[in-house]
């Protein structure tokens, strides 16, 4: 049975020779020898130098971020994330470094993430978008196949960035910029014409009033205001581009980090723990088939609770279960004795009976929360926790495969995928409308809705609520309505397409109260006062 640390040699291929370690996903030179020790990386073999071209497209990309971004995100993300994608791959290309499969895999998923902001408003899918996109750029750069390549280098650009600068400056140290007699002419003519104008322009403007009009209609608006703030993406901008670029010349090889197995325990000492975890699970698969068979009657003579009370229960309990389990097979596996083929037969039977349990565990959580939903609504934090719960099912599934395959060479970046892909649908099928869609179809079966589930959504939540009754309308769409207000002119580039239907939606049909009279469409709608302003 294969968990999350470092898998047994006999679940694994052998291990490479050190001359010829698995190469990243751009390819590579001649290798050196790995360096052993707790998490320590081998160096890159060789890094390209800084090319004046990379600098040239940080400062783009730096220049399209200070001035995209500064209004918001949207399709601007997928500019921005083009410009990095060109100055990295002239930075692999220049280290002689070729696309690999998993490469294409990582960039295309990282590429659907950031596709989310231009689709979707909600903050927290969005955010959540954003960081997976830019950890599933850092690992198509760093590849890896094993643990601690998959993990690593999620993370990675984050202290890549002031080496990246490093990078730059020793690279184009000694160099000289091409064209450089052509270039420079030019940018000292265009200095000396923005100063003409600026100084002739102002007496000009002073002397006359329609010269004035004119001049002011042609030079552009600058918010001195703003400045500060797009510096700031300036910087950050030419800094992750340079992050990236600087990983793309050359990966570390985080595959070659050596973790220590753990001691091997006496079978005993090791699989007794276990056996009693096992019971325990099986005694909660049983109780939990005897009150699906028992059926309602069965539940409220031997808990005193009705079934929808009884599915509530417990949920939260049963979700730290489930992640407690992959701790435990971690752990496990990494003092599980391994030294005759008995001990990794024993190993194998003694997890992988606790993964298949731990399925029951998934669920019963799983079907608790569906019918606390179907009593009290869909929300944020359910349905997140909904996603999440869903992902470790299938991660239990993975390890039971691999447990019965007996290689868990691909493991690691199936689970890494597979999470990857959880938080791209989430984000992609838009958690708010889906909240509000579930909220409104419960309104209309049943002619209950608590208001609360779905005041505090974002604009895409807008289509859906549109259908309730107007006092109820109006209560869910205030907040909404007064958040697009706080930006009405927000270019196409820094917003979402639901921000659209909702805007669209306000201005076919207004909202019956004005914003200051909004508590007595919420006390119609059936809310408290201490409800909306607690």
């Amino acid at each position: 049975m294969s968990g999350p640390s470092t898998p047994a040699p006999a679940d694994l291929p052998p291990e490479p020779a050190p001359a010829t370690p698995p190469s990243p996903p751009w390819g590579s030179g001649v290798s050196a020898p790995p360096h052993h020790g707790w998490l320590r990386p081998s160096a890159p073999e060789r890094r390209a130098a800084a090319t004046p071209r990379v600098l040239l497209l940080a400062l783009l990309t730096g220049l399209l971020t200070a001035w995209l971004l500064f209004d918001g995100v949207g399709v601007n993300l997928l500019i921005c994330a083009g410009a990095t994608a060109a100055a990295a791959g002239l930075a692999a290309r220049s280290a002689g470094r070729r696309i690999r499969p998993w490469t294409v895999v990582w960039s295309l998923l990282a590429v659907a993430l950031l596709a989310v902001p231009a689709l979707w408003e909600a903050g927290w899918p969005v955010t959540l978008s954003i960081g997976c996109a830019l950890g599933l750029a850092s690992l198509a750069l760093h590849g890896g196949r094993r643990w601690a390549g998959v993990l690593l280098p999620l993370p990675a650009v984050l202290w890549q960035l002031p080496p990246g600068a490093l990078w730059l400056r020793d690279g184009l140290r000694g160099r000289s910029l091409p064209h450089r007699g052509r270039i420079v002419p030019v940018l000292k003519a265009l200095v000396v014409a923005a100063v003409l104008l600026t100084v002739f322009g102002l007496l000009f403007a002073g002397a006359d009033a329609a010269m004035a009009d004119l001049l002011g209609s042609l030079s552009p608006s600058l918010d001195l205001g703003g400045l500060p703030l797009r510096a700031v993406l300036f910087v950050l901008g030419a800094s992750t581009a340079l992050g990236f670029a600087h990983i793309a010349a050359g990966p570390r090889r985080w595959d070659r980090t050596v973790v220590r197995p753990g001691r091997a325990r006496r079978r005993l000492e090791w699989a007794l723990p276990l056996v009693a975890l096992n019971l325990m699970f099986g005694a909660f698969a049983v109780i939990q088939a005897l009150v699906v068979l028992g059926g309602a009657d069965a539940v409220l003579r031997n808990t005193g609770m009705s079934r929808s009370e009884y599915a509530r229960q417990g949920f939260w309990q049963l979700s730290v279960i489930t992640a407690l389990t992959l701790v435990v097979v971690a752990v496990a596996k990494r003092w599980a004795p391994r030294s005759t083929p008995a001990d990794r037969r024993v190993a194998r039977i003694l997890l992988g009976a606790l993964c298949v349990l731990a399925l029951v565990v998934v669920a019963s959580a799983l079907g608790r929360m569906w019918f606390y939903v179907d009593a009290s609504g869909l929300t944020r934090l359910r349905l997140w926790v909904l996603v999440v719960e869903g992902w470790l099912g299938v991660v239990l599934l993975l390890l039971i495969t691999a447990g019965l395959t007996r290689s868990a060479g691909w493991l690691p970046r199936v689970v890494v995928l597979s999470g990857m892909l959880t938080a791209a649908v989430y984000g992609l099928m838009g958690p708010d409308a889906i909240i509000a869609e579930q909220n409104v179809a419960r309104f209309e079966r049943t002619s209950r809705i608590d208001l609360r589930n779905v005041r505090d959504l974002s604009p895409d939540a807008a289509p859906a609520l549109d259908r309730l009754p107007a006092a109820q309308r109006t209560c869910a769409l205030q907040l909404i309505r007064a958040g697009l207000e706080e930006h009405p002119g927000q270019p196409w580039y820094a917003t979402s397409a639901s921000a659209a239907r909702a805007r669209e939606i306000l201005a076919q049909r207004p909202l019956v109260d004005q914003l200051e009279e909004g508590r007595t469409s919420c006390e119609r709608a059936g809310m408290r006062y201490q409800d909306l302003w607690p």
